[in-house]
């Protein structure tokens, strides 16, 4: 080893240190021949290197007038140090030749654990580790007595039969671990145990009452047909459909046949009442109609606009177009949605000709509009009072020129019968052709012809918008 790495209270003396290691000698030697002293070891090493010459005056060397210098050794072990771990905190201060000897007590020098445990640390610490980390420490159980080493008796802990311990299943009870596989097998009340009928786990103290509610309990047929394996699952469905002395309803109930019989004899009954089926079949279809009638109606009244504006979109108007002008008989009419002049208003309607009606017939496109029976017209003034407007808007792109759209307004005469009150259930008649008067729309003849209409783009990927706009007067929302 090389000079002494130590904690001196005072600097040695310059004669004290290795040339060859700069560090206080460790056991000295010196050459006789010229005097200088060095490191036993140090000079060893120098040597080994195949240099046979004095390191500090280069004179040659030989092995037989090198001997260890004890003077010095022992001026050097008298020199008081520090201990070796005074920066962990040891205090101690002596000769150096007493190091040795105060490291054998030292509080703050690492040792190996006597149990041989493998583990090394501080002499401080050996005595806790000792009595609680060592895994080779020997311990005595505090519930069965038996004595262990401490890897074996950490593996007892948890395992002890003579342990008292709680029930795994919280139950409360507690008791030695040896009989606690016994008490969760047969005395535990909260143990769990399979039902009988559908094999599911369930705790002990609620088993019972699982069983007598569980799905999979035989049951009898209340009708004592005799099928076996009925459940309480399949009861119901057993009594409904399968069981065959069941007293059921005629398949057509719903049409209002009330006859009842046992299952078997409903084959008998549909061919014996196949007539009153039918005639009761015939009444349910017009009681449905009069129902669809009502639900579309309803809808209409729902989707319809009820600020005064109708924005219609007819499509395929080439094709309605040609449809109108091959018939033989009549103009064709379409018909708009139903809308409403304001909320609680009057209830309007657009229609129009797409080939003309009357003096436009098959030149013009014709436009009109008729009042029709509403929810509110008892409420309403009459006739009908408010401006009416038609606009058949120009669908030309705005950015690259003005639209121009096509507007036409007139006020009502109080005198058309056209805007009187119309009776209700008139809607139908109009559509069939009858001339009811309250139901006659008014409007254009003549409003746009098919000419002007191809003149700009009126009509745009197959379709026309037209507009109607009914001018209501404020202070009559507000009376």
């Amino acid at each position: 080893m090389p000079g002494l790495n130590l904690k001196f209270l005072e600097r040695p003396r310059r004669s004290f240190y290795c040339p060859l290691c700069v560090k206080p000698m460790r056991d000295p030697v010196q050459v006789s021949t010229c005097g200088h002293r060095f490191c036993d070891t140090c000079l060893q090493e120098y040597l080994s290197e195949g240099v046979f010459k004095c390191p500090e005056d280069q004179l040659p060397l030989d092995y037989a007038k090198i001997f260890p210098d004890v003077e010095l050794e022992q001026q050097i072990l008298s020199l008081p140090i520090r201990c070796i771990h005074s920066e962990e905190g040891c205090r101690w201060t002596a000769q150096n030749k007493l190091l040795q000897a105060h490291l054998s007590v030292c509080e703050f020098n690492v040792v190996s654990c006597p149990n041989r445990c493998f583990v090394k640390l501080l002499r401080r610490e050996l005595p806790e580790h000792l009595q609680h980390d060592c895994t080779k420490r020997k311990l005595h159980c505090d519930h069965c007595g038996d004595e262990f080493a401490g890897e074996a008796y950490e593996s007892h802990q948890g395992v002890c039969p003579e342990e008292s311990v709680y029930c795994e299943n919280k139950c409360g009870a507690r008791m030695v671990r040896r009989l606690l596989a016994q008490h969760s097998v047969s005395e535990c009340p909260k143990r769990k145990l399979p039902c009988r009928y559908c094999r599911k786990e369930f705790l002990y103290d609620t088993i019972q009452h699982h069983q007598q509610q569980c799905p999979c309990f035989p049951m009898q047929c209340p009708n004592r047909c005799g099928t076996p394996g009925i459940t309480q699952e399949t009861l119901m469905a057993h009594v409904k459909e399968g069981c065959s002395t069941a007293v059921v309803l005629c398949p057509f109930k719903e049409a209002g046949c009330k006859h009842r019989c046992p299952k078997t004899a409903v084959g008998r009954h549909l061919e014996e009442a196949t007539h009153t089926h039918l005639s009761l079949l015939g009444g349910l279809v017009n009681r449905q109609r009069l129902e669809l009638r009502e639900l579309r109606r309803a809808v209409e009244e729902l989707s319809g606009s009820r600020d005064g504006t109708l924005l219609w979109k007819l499509t395929d108007f080439s094709q309605r177009l040609q449809e109108a002008k091959s018939r033989t008989s009549g103009s064709l009419e379409l018909f708009s949605p139903a809308f409403y002049s304001h909320n609680y208003g009057y209830r309007l309607q657009m229609s129009a000709f797409p080939n003309g009606n009357g003096s436009g017939e098959g030149s013009h496109l014709s436009i009109y509009i008729r009042v029709l029976p509403g929810e509110y017209d008892g409420l309403l003034e009459w006739p009908f009072p408010y401006r009416v407007s038609f606009s058949l808007l120009d669908q030309s792109d705005p950015v690259l020129t003005k639209p121009q759209h096509v507007t036409e307004t007139f006020s009502p005469d109080p005198t058309w019968k056209n805007f009187q009150r119309p009776r209700p259930g008139a809607l139908g008649s109009v559509r069939g052709g009858c001339l009811d008067e309250s139901m006659l729309g008014f409007g254009y003849p003549k409003f746009l012809s098919h000419e002007e209409m191809r003149k700009r783009n009126y009509i745009r990927d197959n379709a026309i918008f037209i507009k109607a706009s009914i001018d209501v007067v404020q202070k009559i929302l507000n009376s």
